[in-house]
């Protein structure tokens, strides 16, 4: 992290309810407590655990809470959301967990290829076990919006095809669970041995071990936007972007720029739309337009406001002056109406950016920096 980014999020975000050092947070519900012991009950009866964690912030999306149960466990990490990261430097991910002894696999839970290959690692992960025991079970846990849901989803779809007729897991199956009074519902993925899926059950909260990672899994989602607010996550990921120079990589075309350096109005808007890749007409062509035009605009905007930029990114009120210009070209380049008021027009567009982010749409990007040192991972 950049001097300027490490400054502004200690100065400008600092405020938030993350707690340094972790502990309990402000916004921690009860359900999740209760889901947390739950989880922990479960797993003294898992023989292997399906880590769901996002490719963007592999450390960051940790459940800090549950590492000294899942370190005693057979364990595959699944890195999901891949084709949201930054596919140049996964690499150095999957290096950095197999330096540690640390199953991982880049998976993507929409695709039953990428599934499959995750549950064949599993059956692979459990062999050794065969012999012992005629029925094994897997848990799958994760942060929310990691996937978890996603992967439980594709994982019930292939189970339905090589099981066509499954019931529901009584609770007998794998003994009495305290505290957990419904049926445990499992996907049966293999036969001799007997390979069960299960669900975990309610949500987990996220561990906030410092600011910079509360405000990562805000960004990606993990964390309700209302919780840290949509302007100043916004204002987070446009610091990140600026000091790792993203803007520059974009590669833009070079019609539309020297359009848009000599001033684009809303009169040459054909003009720019005819400049834009044709699309196979599987959504209504104004929405596809609408995204296409929203995405380039926006990408210009940053482009143009951080190559005209000449102050210091390590200096925090040089970047939270970038950031300021940035927002009012993100106003323009949005269409948000220069009547609104102020507080309003940022709303907006710090919700459109945020979703133009999650969705892929600005590139595929890495928040997490993988470690330097050779510390342990979980």
């Amino acid at each position: 992290m950049s001097g300027g980014l490490r400054k502004l999020v200690k100065k400008g975000l600092g405020e938030m309810g993350f707690n340094k050092g972790g502990g309990a947070i402000n916004w921690f519900p009860g359900h999740m407590a209760v889901a947390t012991r739950a989880i922990r009950d479960r797993l003294k009866y898992a023989d292997l655990v399906i880590e769901v964690r996002d490719s963007r912030i592999p450390l960051s999306s940790v459940n800090e809470d549950l590492q000294s149960v899942l370190s005693s466990k057979r364990r595959v990490v699944a890195l999901n959301k891949k084709d949201l990261a930054n596919p140049n430097i996964m690499h150095k991910w999957i290096q950095y967990f197999d330096s540690h002894k640390q199953d991982c696999l880049l998976i993507n839970a929409h695709n039953k290829g990428s599934v499959k290959k995750l549950l064949d690692l599993v059956e692979l992960k459990l062999k050794e076990v065969i012999s012992r025991e005629p029925t094994l079970l897997v848990m799958v846990v994760g942060v929310p919006n990691v996937g978890k849901s996603s992967l439980i989803n594709s994982i019930n779809q292939i189970a339905s095809a090589r099981f066509p007729v499954q019931e529901k897991m009584k609770r007998a199956t794998v003994g009495p669970l305290p505290g957990v009074t419904q049926d445990i519902a499992g996907f049966k993925i293999a036969h001799k041995p007997s390979i069960y899926v299960l669900d975990t059950p309610g949500v987990l909260v996220p561990s906030i071990p410092d600011i910079e990672t509360g405000l990562k899994l805000a960004v990606t989602g993990s964390v309700k936007d209302s919780v840290v607010g949509e302007e100043r996550l916004a204002q987070y990921l446009l610091a990140v972007l600026n000091s790792r120079s993203t803007p520059l990589h974009w590669k833009m075309n070079n019609r539309i720029l020297e359009q848009l350096k000599h001033g684009s109005t809303d009169k040459n808007d054909n003009k720019l739309k005819a400049l834009l890749p044709k699309k196979k007409k599987q959504l209504d062509d104004s929405n596809v337009w609408y995204i296409e035009d929203l995405v380039t605009q926006v990408q210009h905007a940053l482009y143009l406001t951080f190559s005209e930029f000449d102050g210091n990114l390590e200096e925090e009120n040089d970047l939270e002056s970038l950031i300021e210009e940035q927002f009012i070209a993100l106003q323009k380049a949005m269409k948000v109406p220069p009547h609104k008021a102020s507080d309003e027009a940022r709303t907006i567009v710090s919700k459109k950016f945020l979703t133009l982010f999650r969705m892929g749409k600005l590139g595929p990007f890495t928040l997490d920096d993988v470690p330097e040192t050779m510390a342990p991972t979980h």
